[in-house]
């Protein structure tokens, strides 16, 4: 899905109030959160790149799922080829 902040998905389905934004930046895929109720998330919080929330994955020994279930590497891939796909078709039948 995309809006005017970009391509996104749904880090828990269930939640549509709580988006992951995701971009690709000179190779690298990064990501970064929107809460519908926490607005000061986006705005504290810059985007950050998988390789820096892998780091702080393999750290965390809290209770409860790994915090890289929120940030998906296959889905922000996924999102990140569709929108090349639709771009590139779209230079190749410009609108008349």
């Amino acid at each position: 899905m995309e809006d005017a902040r970009g391509l996104y998905y749904y880090p828990v389905p269930s939640n549509t109030k709580e988006r992951m934004y995701v971009r690709e930046r000179a190779g690298n895929v990064e990501f970064r959160l929107w809460n519908l109720e926490k607005p000061q998330v986006w705005e504290q919080h810059d985007w950050l790149p998988y390789d820096v929330i892998e780091q702080a994955a393999a750290k965390y020994s809290g209770a409860g799922s790994s915090p890289l279930k929120l940030y998906d590497l296959d889905i922000a891939l996924t999102l990140i080829r569709e929108q090349r796909l639709k771009k590139a078709q779209a230079v190749k039948s410009p609108s008349s």
